[in-house]
C-alpha cells in the first residue's frame, strides 16, 4: 500500500520538487523556532487587552502606511498558511497560525485573538516563552 502511494507520488511530483518541499519544511521549521518566542516576547503584558493598538505607520505617507500594511497582511497570511501546513508538518502549527492571526487585520480579529490565546495550552506555551525571557505574562481584561 504504501509502496503506491509513494509510486504515485513520483510519477506526479519531481525529485527536484520533493527536494523543495523538504527544503521548505525546514527553513520554515527552524524560522518559526526563532520568529514565534521573539516576537510574543516583544508584546507587552497587556497587548490583548487593549484593543485600541496605535495604527502601523500612522505618522507617514499614505502610500507608505497602505504598502506598510500591504506588507503586514502579507507577512500574516504566509504564517497562517506555514502554520496550517505545520500542523501536518514539523513545527509549532498552531502558534504560527496564532502569530499569522495577530498580524492579518480582519473584522471580529480581536475577539478571535482573545479565544485562540486563553486556550489553556497556547497561554501556557507563550507565557513560559516570556518567563524564560524575563518578561511578564499576558495580562486580560
Amino acid at each position: 500500500m504504501i509502496d503506491q502511494l509513494i509510486q504515485f507520488a513520483e510519477a506526479w511530483i519531481s525529485k527536484e520538487m520533493w527536494v523543495g518541499f523538504i527544503a521548505f519544511s525546514i527553513i520554515a521549521f527552524v524560522g518559526t523556532l526563532i520568529a514565534i518566542p521573539a516576537i510574543l516576547i516583544r508584546l507587552p503584558p497587556d497587548y490583548f487587552q487593549n484593543h485600541h493598538h496605535k495604527p502601523w505607520f500612522a505618522n507617514h505617507h499614505p502610500v507608505i502606511r497602505t504598502l506598510g500594511l500591504l506588507a503586514k497582511n502579507i507577512a500574516g497570511i504566509i504564517f497562517l498558511l506555514a502554520g496550517i501546513a505545520m500542523l501536518f508538518l514539523p513545527g509549532q502549527g498552531l502558534l504560527t497560525m496564532l502569530l499569522g492571526i495577530l498580524f492579518i487585520d480582519f473584522p471580529g480579529k480581536n475577539r478571535l485573538e482573545q479565544k485562540l490565546i486563553q486556550h489553556p495550552t497556547v497561554l501556557k506555551a507563550i507565557n513560559a516563552f516570556r518567563e524564560k525571557a524575563g518578561k511578564p505574562p499576558f495580562t486580560f481584561g
